[in-house]
């Protein structure tokens, strides 16, 4: 069943944090905590003490159970500019067909702890099964969106025995950025982040991203982002996204990508041509970056179990720019054997 965009962006806008009134806040931002205390989630928030790398961390999750529960269950894995709450038309439509929701924030990201270590998929991986075990999930259907992507192959990989179907929505990582970015110190990337304005980064996610939602849509996730900046803790939430962005980078996952065994489903923005560092790549090979939509229909062909399908007219943000294209071919290809 199609959702129309209007009632899409409704329901979207109603479930994340009013952007009304934000439209004419003053110039000084109202601090959230750099575990995004003051910005509200869909459900009730829980913390998972873990350890990782020797260090105490809690990782935040929200588990949404259905009306009507069909026994099975759905982990959805967040992208690296976004918190977990912006999952929250997603998780209505898997709860009400009767999957419960496990939405975690990776360490690092939303709610969860800013380690000081370096982020590792490896240790996030760990960290989801870990949660898993702690929630007494034996097998879980798994649904990615862009940095989670690369995560999700990492967990279906490390894990084939936990997770039944992979949908990767807009995933990163379906080339090695090594190939065509230089490497960057990672002092460089935190003084570029650093004097990025709220502006700049709107324009940034709405370039990158092809995004196709109106600004109102986009407005939450600038808050979350820059509200952090009146934190005394701000530094640290610097450095771990920074992290992140040595991550995507360092640890490429494109390569295990054919190697996977579940059934996977890419879901592609035909028009989501992101590629993580390409600014920083030489200009005669910026144009051969993120082609994703032709690169993820290639690594399927490579599958075992692949497919990937592209909706037109889209970016980045598949999944709440066409909800209801999107919904019907995630519940599609959940319901199939």
């Amino acid at each position: 069943m199609y959702v129309s965009a209007a009632a899409a962006a409704l329901a979207v806008i109603a479930l994340l944090p009013a952007a009304s009134a934000q439209t004419e806040r003053p110039a000084a931002r109202e601090p959230y905590g750099i575990a995004l205390e003051g910005f509200a989630y869909p459900y009730p928030v829980h913390l998972l003490p873990l350890v990782n790398d020797g260090e105490q961390v809690r990782m935040a999750y929200m588990d949404v159970a259905p009306t009507q529960p069909n026994g099975r269950s759905v982990v959805l894995l967040h992208g690296r500019n976004f918190p977990s709450s912006y999952w929250a038309p997603v998780i209505k439509t898997l709860s009400d067909a009767g999957y419960r929701v496990i939405i975690p924030d990776q360490i690092g990201f939303g709610k969860s702890s800013k380690p000081q270590g370096d982020l590792h998929f490896d240790t996030l991986a760990r960290n989801t099964v870990a949660l898993l075990d702690h929630l007494a999930i034996t097998k879980t259907d798994i649904v990615a969106h862009s940095l989670g992507g690369m995560l999700g192959v990492r967990i279906a990989r490390a894990y084939p025995d936990r997770i039944v179907h992979l949908v990767l929505t807009a995933p990163i990582g379906l080339e090695d950025y090594r190939l065509y970015v230089p490497p960057t110190p990672t002092e460089k990337i935190l003084e570029n982040e650093d004097k990025l304005t709220a502006d700049g980064y709107r324009k940034q996610l709405e370039t990158n991203y092809a995004l196709k939602l109106p600004p109102e849509q986009v407005t939450p996730f600038i808050d979350a982002r820059f509200n952090i900046k009146g934190s005394a803790e701000y530094q640290r939430w610097l450095r771990a996204f920074v992290s992140s962005a040595q991550m995507i980078y360092r640890e490429p996952v494109v390569h295990e990508i054919p190697l996977i065994t579940q059934p996977t489903l890419f879901v592609m923005g035909a028009d989501d041509h992101n590629a993580p560092g390409r600014a920083n790549a030489p200009e005669s090979l910026r144009a051969k970056m993120g082609q994703n939509a032709e690169l993820a229909k290639a690594l399927a062909a490579r599958m075992g179990r692949g497919r990937a399908e592209v909706i037109p007219n889209t970016g980045h943000l598949v999944f709440l720019e066409a909800p209801g294209k999107y919904n019907e071919l995630m519940l599609g290809f959940l319901a199939a054997p």
